[in-house]
């Protein structure tokens, strides 16, 4: 799962915040909002959207061409400005990745069993554990959705109307900034996946990839949760996880 490509830059007028020359007033609001803009990502410890950048820009600004044109500015140093979860924010440019100024915690390693099922959360969302052991053919122990539930990765969405009433799966907010994706739906598509060997040419005919959908709004087969939700999904004819 990788960061989505940098969209081009729309056309927007490019103005130097180091040039000392006179601007007129146009060109004084728009360096007034890059700057607001630059501040409010630099302080931000989650994306900034659009409607929490606008109290404090002028009328006339247009945050999107603005975001275009620091975006590309940005590209080329060693921060990058990026698109996750509906905002953006500031991260550290892929290439300098390794780079650690701290000494903070090591971000936790998943196993190959909960990369599996994060993977089929995120692509299958609404999903309960029996559709998740018939998907992968193995048990999913709870230990392994229990670290994902603890990364912040996925959250309990509801019930599924069925007996039993099991409980649903689906990918939060953390997720997409974590991946660095704007939208759940930015996740790559069968073709993507081939390009990058993922997918080897035999798969099956009519083997297809979902559109995944983290629309918060419960499905039609879907209840709320209670305040103490229980998982009471009974599993069979699945073998043992490694």
């Amino acid at each position: 799962m990788s960061a989505p490509k940098t969209p081009a830059s729309r056309s927007a007028p490019r103005i130097d915040l180091f040039d000392e020359r006179p601007l007129d007033a146009r060109e004084e609001a728009l360096v007034r909002d890059i700057r607001v803009i630059e501040a409010l990502l630099f302080t931000a410890t989650a994306p900034v959207t659009a409607r929490e950048m606008a109290p404090h820009l002028t009328r006339e600004a247009d945050i999107g061409a603005l975001m275009d044109v620091l975006t590309a500015d940005y590209a080329r140093r060693g921060v990058n400005i990026l698109k996750v979860a509906g905002g953006w924010m500031l991260r550290t440019a892929p290439d300098l990745a390794h780079l650690r100024a701290g000494a903070g915690p090591e971000p936790r390693k998943l196993s190959r069993a909960a990369t599996e099922v994060l993977a089929i959360i995120a692509y299958h969302q609404p999903v309960t554990r029996a559709e998740i052991e018939e998907i992968r053919g193995v048990t999913t122990s709870k230990g392994t959705l229990d670290v994902l539930l603890e990364s912040g990765w996925i959250r309990l969405r509801g019930r599924r109307k069925a007996p039993g009433r099991p409980v649903t799966y689906g990918t939060t907010s953390a997720f997409l900034i974590h991946f660095g994706l704007d939208a759940v739906q930015d996740l790559p598509g069968l073709d993507e996946l081939k390009g990058a060997g993922l997918l080897d040419g035999r798969i099956p005919p009519g083997f297809a990839i979902p559109l995944p959908s983290d629309d918060d709004a419960l499905r039609d087969d879907e209840e709320p949760l209670e305040e103490t939700p229980l998982d009471f999904t009974l599993t069979s004819g699945a073998k043992d996880e490694d």
